[in-house]
């Protein structure tokens, strides 16, 4: 938000972002860096991704258009990028392979299993930005967690935070790509951090393993396919072809970042909101196709999953359940669950259970 121009001491901007980096580490973020604006070179890529329809049914992203890659656009005299980096990974967390590797299990992307991140990192950075103002009276600032059309993982990588990786991540050699990015856009002219070197090399892994060849290319992503595009942004069928690719992934996917040499350094965070909640890490399919939509919303509110709402979680449910194969141990059960729902209200839901209940031999 903008604050009030104030005359102001002549600022000495070199230790003053020698104050935010020892400020940010208070506030619990891993790693602050300075972005300039310049995102030119990242403008033609951006305006070719979204010419293919990469994006999908985000029309939020060819709405903004190329304002994503021009900073100063989006807020009016901003000079500098502070972006912050906070690492998620839970502790104690189920291994995530053998949750995915059990069809019975419900895998629900690492970042989600606590508190909602918006809400966390928004927070933290709205603190750092007023240890800002207090330092420099005048300046004009605006925080974003995901929130706006920004393009995070390039200021990221402009700010010396890492780089981006054949999945279109950001990786970083000191912790791999489990963490949240968090950006300050404001006025003051800082200086600026060395942007990041790559080091992907040759691998190709993150490309192999996409259980639905959503990583068409090296560093670019058709998110039509992708489960996380699938499961948490798409808000109407999931199209036939990809549900039995889908597997148990009912929210989000990691499986790029699973097989990511460098998430061998990975951290586990010392953050309480990024613990795991409700058994999350490896609940079964149908003890969570059971919640009522009372318990889905007394259960789930202040976490991510949150935001998709009932619909949407039993449809991503049922596609898992769909999954299940005829030949495990709890087939019965998962038959029965589905036929709870196959008179659900919603078409959304009843359409997925119906092909859920076929891919089990039952209408």
């Amino acid at each position: 938000m903008p604050c009030e121009n104030q005359t102001q001491a002549p600022l000495d901007a070199a230790a003053l972002v020698h104050q935010i980096r020892r400020w940010g580490a208070e506030l619990g973020f891993q790693k602050i860096g300075i972005s300039d604006i310049d995102l030119s070179h990242a403008e033609p890529r951006l305006i070719e991704w979204l010419s293919a329809g990469f994006h999908g049914d985000m029309d939020y992203m060819a709405r903004h258009g190329v304002k994503r890659a021009r900073p100063a656009e989006l807020v009016p005299g901003t000079l500098r990028v502070i972006v912050a980096r906070i690492d998620y990974l839970p502790p104690r967390a189920a291994d995530s392979w053998q949750v995915i590797n059990d069809a019975r299990k419900a895998f629900v992307s690492r970042y989600a299993l606590g508190r909602d991140y918006h809400k966390v990192l928004r927070r933290r950075l709205q603190r750092l930005a007023g240890r800002i103002e207090a330092a420099a009276a005048g300046y004009r600032y605006r925080v974003f967690t995901d929130s706006a059309p920004v393009m995070e993982v390039e200021l990221a990588e402009k700010a010396g935070l890492g780089w981006r990786g054949k999945h279109t991540l950001l990786l970083t050699r000191e912790a791999g790509s489990y963490f949240f990015l968090g950006e300050i856009y404001t006025d003051l002219p800082l200086p600026v951090d060395r942007a990041a070197r790559n080091h992907c090399g040759t691998c190709e892994k993150c490309i192999d393993v996409c259980p639905t060849r959503a990583i068409v290319a090296p560093y670019r992503l058709d998110a039509r396919r992708c489960i996380s595009y699938l499961t948490i942004e798409h808000k109407s069928a999931i199209p036939q072809e990809l549900r039995p690719l889908i597997g148990n992934r009912v929210y989000g996917c990691d499986d790029c970042q699973l097989v990511c040499p460098w998430n061998k350094f990975a951290r586990v965070s010392a953050e309480p909101d990024f613990g795991v909640r409700n058994g999350l890490d490896e609940v079964t399919l149908t003890e969570l196709f059971a919640w009522s939509e009372d318990e889905f919303h007394a259960r789930l509110l202040g976490s991510a999953i949150h935001r998709i709402g009932y619909e949407r979680w039993l449809r991503n449910l049922a596609v898992g359940l769909g999954n299940v194969p005829r030949s495990a141990p709890a087939a019965s059960r998962v038959v029965a669950a589905l036929r709870s729902r196959s008179e659900h209200p919603s078409a959304l839901v009843r359409e997925h259970v119906a092909w859920a209940l076929e891919r089990h031999g039952r209408r």
